[in-house]
């Protein structure tokens, strides 16, 4: 089965049941030894962030702090 395939069919299902089919595929990729190499833009984009970081114009947050910052804007 084609991936526009897939697709198609995964539109006829409930939102709890396309979830889990969210979470089923999540999964595999996070297992998957292999990584999907980065586009020319997204290497840019990760370079032009690391240049500003080092250049101290960008802070670095730990992801608990964004987390509960972003609960409290809901």
């Amino acid at each position: 089965m084609q991936a526009n395939e897939l697709i198609d069919e995964a539109r006829n299902l409930s939102l709890d049941e396309k979830l889990r089919v969210v979470e089923e595929i999540w999964e595999s990729i996070v297992t998957e030894a292999d990584t999907p190499s980065l586009s020319t833009w997204q290497k840019a984009e990760l370079d032009r962030r690391e240049m500003l970081y080092r250049q101290g114009a960008e802070q670095l947050y730990a992801a608990d702090e964004v987390h509960k910052r972003l609960r409290k804007r809901s």
